[in-house]
């Protein structure tokens, strides 16, 4: 029997935008036409991702800045991010980086999975940001873009497959980055160490002072080499 992976994923993005509308559309099939801004939520989902059977762990976070109890541990936790404005409201599309800046400082590495998703594409008459824009927002970070509408089923589903589908392929690179991330950690601080002992011990001969930390140099290059 296959195992159940479990992927927690996180939806982010101003108040208004149709974050529960998408998680609830894809977790119970329903349209959510009103809602509070100011709750926040996980939901499960069990579903298929890459023909495996999958749970979907998704917390749908409140967008608003005093409602963010679970969101520090959930971005740091999380394995995929759904970014999502509103393509009818501006403001919401000139706030989604700075939910982006949040993801960075919290995982504190750059290959974050990340799908970009202007909701309520079906309010065309009523559209503020052009899809040119978010695809080129998209490029600019590297990651994937969608436009999709809860309320008619356009790519809701989509949307959080293809981050499950980017959380699995960038898992199986995570031991291999973290582990480079300690050595290289690692490796800063015993350079600073050896040369304080040094200073310290009254040893102030150049050669003596730096060959330590050239051979921490050494090993640290042949790290950075070596997962390049």
């Amino acid at each position: 029997m296959s195992d159940n992976k479990e992927y927690k994923l996180v939806v982010l993005g101003s108040g208004g935008v149709g974050k529960s509308a998408l998680t609830i559309r894809l977790v119970t099939d329903n349209f959510l036409e009103d809602y509070d801004p100011t709750i926040e939520d996980s939901y499960r989902k069990q579903t298929t991702i890459d023909s495996s059977p999958a749970l979907l762990d998704i917390l749908d976070t409140a967008g608003q800045e005093e409602y963010t109890s679970m969101q520090d541990q959930w971005m740091r936790e999380g394995k995929g991010f759904l970014l999502v404005y509103s393509v009818t409201s501006r403001s919401s599309f000139d706030d989604i980086s700075a939910f982006k800046d949040k993801i960075l400082r919290a995982k504190d590495v750059d290959n974050v999975p990340i799908v970009l998703v202007g909701n309520k594409c079906d309010l065309d008459a009523q559209r503020q940001v052009a899809t040119n824009e978010g695809k080129e927002l998209a490029r600019q970070w590297g990651c994937a873009f969608m436009e999709t509408s809860a309320k008619e089923r356009i790519l809701n589903e989509e949307c959080f497959y293809q981050v499950s589908v980017l959380a699995l392929q960038n898992s199986a690179f995570t031991p291999h980055i973290t582990l480079y991330r300690l050595i290289r950690f690692t490796a800063d601080i015993a350079e600073k160490l050896l040369s304080c002992i040094f200073l310290i011990s009254g040893v102030y001969s150049m050669q003596r002072v730096h060959y330590p930390c050239d051979i921490v140099r050494m090993l640290k290059n042949q790290v950075q080499a070596s997962t390049a």
